[in-house]
């Protein structure tokens, strides 16, 4: 991934109602979600999830493809793995294999100080 398109994606990321939807969308999976689901699954009005929609669109977060009268949104994760990727590329002196992620609930570090704490 290119520094412009991590910038483009996180800048597209760094709304509440954008990662919302990003955040729903990839759990949904590889089979996506119509529109008017996620609008009510989180409360949005159609036209202001449109707005966002192609926000995450234009950064190459999110796909949509016509399913009859729906359209479905899809998480693109080759674009969201390609992100984080370029995020931890240098992580841990360059052993990203020593990162874990952090545990629910904690930041990796607060969850790393608690490990050597106990």
């Amino acid at each position: 991934m290119k520094k412009a398109d991590a910038v483009a994606a996180l800048a597209a990321l760094a709304q509440d109602y954008r990662l919302d939807v990003f955040r729903l969308l990839v759990e949904a999976g590889p089979e996506g979600m119509a529109a008017g689901t996620v609008a009510a699954s989180l409360g949005l009005p159609p036209n202001t999830l449109t707005f966002h929609f192609d926000r995450l669109r234009e950064a190459g977060l999110i796909s949509v493809r016509r399913d009859g009268r729906s359209m479905i949104y899809t998480a693109q994760f080759a674009t969201m793995n390609a992100l984080i990727a370029y995020l931890t590329v240098h992580c841990c002196g360059g052993l990203p294999e020593q990162c874990r992620p952090a545990k629910a609930g904690g930041s990796g570090a607060t969850a790393r100080a608690r490990e050597r704490v106990s």
